[in-house]
């Protein structure tokens, strides 16, 4: 078993470690214990019951019976991501007479540990919370940076606040049961920190596809482990997303529209995010921000962590959808340009025009690609 990896995030408001590797979750008391550093807390795991089927003995072995947490369960799906969800858990909580010892479990993907962060930083004007990502997209991205938030349905992350988790640990032992599709789809964010960031991690992923993709251990804690490093170091230079933490939306803009269009129930988010990708390629091409082989590159290594699932929409609904794109700001639209593998930079100035033929290229890449390669 590789060794566990620590990774340091020191933002302005909070710093904590991000641990990475096998058998976290077995000994998640013990770390629990010296992080509250002989403070007293109180545990409460909040959970879907499919993670919680899974993972429940484990977890609750990690535990002396008397000090076992309190579990709380939110429905598997991105439709609970709403303040419905969020209300219903504080009542639980107060209920169960969670007071500021309190401290949260988020257990699971990128759903549950947005719903928990959320929910720390409003209970009691704020409690203590740990996330414990069980996607590979959440111990890339989501679990990592202090964004929390629920969806309107005007828009997704519409609601929501900064609040940094006292620690993530990324158990690599709790891959082994997702399916495939939901492990590519985790990748993709690791091949978007690479194209903006880290060029060193972009070559891992093309020269170990079949050993990331086949779950090997050693090959994903170093993805997993490049991939925080990455969002660890932009968020440190920027928290609150007022400039560099823009570029860790690379795709997003597009690709949140594509969820949107699609109800949130036909992509993952990380597929959604790959044809966001290829679009904000299509944009950089146009722009001579990249040459036609670092767009090849590029576009061929998205598609190799597929197959990307197909979806219904037209060019125009997605760019209108746009609109609700929270990066906008004051009524300027920011999009996200890699400039080539390993550095990205954020315009402000991305037309309606320019997306549309962007979202119509990309499109036509869907219907019409077959083999998941992209002519240089």
């Amino acid at each position: 078993m590789p060794p566990i990896k620590i990774i340091r995030l020191a933002a302005a408001s909070a710093t904590y470690d991000i641990h990475v590797g096998g058998g976290l979750l077995g000994s998640l008391h013990a770390r629990l214990q010296r992080l509250a550093r002989g403070k007293p807390y109180r545990p409460f795991l909040i959970t879907s019951p499919n993670i919680w089927k899974l993972w429940a003995e484990e977890v609750r072995s990690s535990f002396p019976e008397a000090q076992s947490p309190t579990v709380l369960f939110v429905p598997a799906g991105e439709k609970y991501k709403r303040m419905a969800t969020v209300e219903a858990l504080a009542e639980q909580l107060a209920e169960a007479g969670a007071d500021r010892d309190a401290l949260l479990l988020a257990f699971g993907g990128g759903v549950i540990g947005d719903i928990t962060g959320f929910l720390a930083a409003i209970y009691m004007r704020g409690v203590p919370y740990v996330q414990i990502p069980t996607t590979l997209l959440a111990q890339v991205d989501s679990s990592v940076g202090g964004k929390t938030g629920v969806n309107l349905a005007a828009g997704k992350n519409l609601v929501g606040a900064f609040h940094h988790p006292r620690a993530v640990f990324a158990d690599t032992d709790l891959l082994r049961t997702l399916p495939p599709a939901e492990l590519n789809a985790g990748l993709q964010e690791s091949i978007k920190a690479g194209i903006i960031r880290d060029a060193k991690l972009f070559r891992l992923l093309e020269q170990q596809q079949e050993e990331i993709r086949a779950g090997d251990p050693v090959a994903l804690t170093r993805v997993i482990a490049a991939s925080i490093q990455v969002k660890a170091g932009v968020v440190a230079q920027d928290e609150r997303e007022s400039s560099l933490r823009m570029i860790l939306n690379f795709g997003h803009t597009l690709g949140h529209a594509i969820e949107a269009a699609t109800g949130y129930s036909k992509l993952l988010h990380g597929e959604a995010v790959a044809w966001g990708s290829i679009a904000a390629l299509y944009v950089a091409f146009s722009r001579n921000r990249i040459t036609g082989k670092e767009f090849a590159r590029m576009a061929n290594l998205i598609l190799a962590y597929g197959p990307l699932p197909r979806f219904r929409a037209s060019a125009q609904q997605l760019v209108d959808l746009t609109a609700a794109d929270k990066k906008t700001r004051s009524g300027r639209r920011a999009f996200i340009l890699p400039t080539c593998v390993g550095h990205a930079e954020v315009v402000f100035d991305a037309t309606d025009a320019e997306l549309l033929q962007a979202a119509d290229a990309m499109l036509s890449d869907m219907k019409r690609l077959t083999k998941h390669k992209v002519a240089s």
